[in-house]
């Protein structure tokens, strides 16, 4: 049987969206699958602090922030946060244009206040209050501090909020030179919800940097994840797996979908694949 190294995304893939409780079925398969000599990553937008809950479980490594921050077992092979220069310019410019903004450092992450004072003052019946609600629920979750707190530590990512396409306009073409726009498939318009990423790296490029440092081809990656942010891990692994909860756009790409993180999807593609 050839080794695989396996590359999980958390959010939506392994656990449902800023939990850290993975379904007992995960955890089960993970485990069983190093045993049999598979490595098993976490590669996930999550920053170290938010994905230090469950290093409980057990993996081989992870690469944190989308890829910018890699350990290999306990050997740091990857670090590169924004320059001063970078994260001034993108902070500048989206606060400019009224893009809510929320920076993700190695032990934290800050947000924008004003995000969810435009939302209680907008937050009618509909999407915007439900929309509140989540944005509370994933701050109290993931220990994500008010933008007051935020005493300049090295940014890896912006995590961005725009009302609207026209607001990333400008930022997109000031920024888009040294950083990547991963714009979610939300189906709607209200809210553009997305990532800044520098394009030193992505979830593509951590596979990349994973399997050299292992000595293993990208050929024998597999790549599980869910969302846009994800696309460039399922095109560097040798086979990509999307979740059925997932992004219509990121299953066309997918070479299989399995079942959704609450009906134990990672469980059953590993167990369909052979991995256990």
């Amino acid at each position: 049987m050839t080794k695989k190294v396996i590359f999980l995304d958390i959010d939506g893939t392994l656990t449902e969206p800023g939990s850290n409780q993975p379904p007992k079925s995960a955890v089960f398969a993970i485990q069983k699958a190093r045993e049999l000599g598979h490595f098993v990553f976490l590669c996930t937008g999550r920053n170290f602090n938010m994905l230090s809950p469950l290093l409980e479980y057990g993996w081989d490594g992870y690469a944190a922030s989308s890829g910018g921050y890699i350990k290999c077992g306990s050997e740091l092979i990857y670090d590169c946060p924004m320059s001063e220069r970078q994260k001034q310019t993108a902070m500048d410019i989206l606060k400019e244009n009224g893009v809510f903004r929320t920076v993700e450092c190695r032990d934290g992450s800050y947000t924008d206040e004003g995000f969810k004072v435009f939302l209680k003052e907008h937050a009618k019946a509909g999407e915007n209050s439900e929309l509140l609600r989540w944005r509370e629920q994933i701050e109290q979750t993931l220990n994500i501090r008010p933008m007051q707190e935020y005493n300049g530590q090295p940014v890896y990512k912006i995590v961005m909020m725009s009302p609207s396409y026209e607001q990333l306009k400008e930022p997109k073409r000031v920024l888009e030179k040294e950083f990547a726009f991963c714009i979610q498939d939300q189906g709607q318009e209200e809210f553009i919800n997305g990532e800044i990423v520098n394009r030193k790296f992505d979830k593509g490029k951590a596979i990349e940097r994973v399997c050299s440092y292992l000595h293993v081809s990208t050929e024998d990656a597999v790549a599980i994840g869910d969302s846009m942010n994800d696309r460039e891990m399922l095109e560097t692994a040798g086979f990509g797996i999307c979740m059925e909860n997932g992004s219509r756009l990121l299953k066309e790409i997918a070479d299989d979908i399995c079942p959704s993180v609450t009906e134990d999807g990672i469980y059953q593609a590993f167990l369909k694949h052979h991995f256990i």
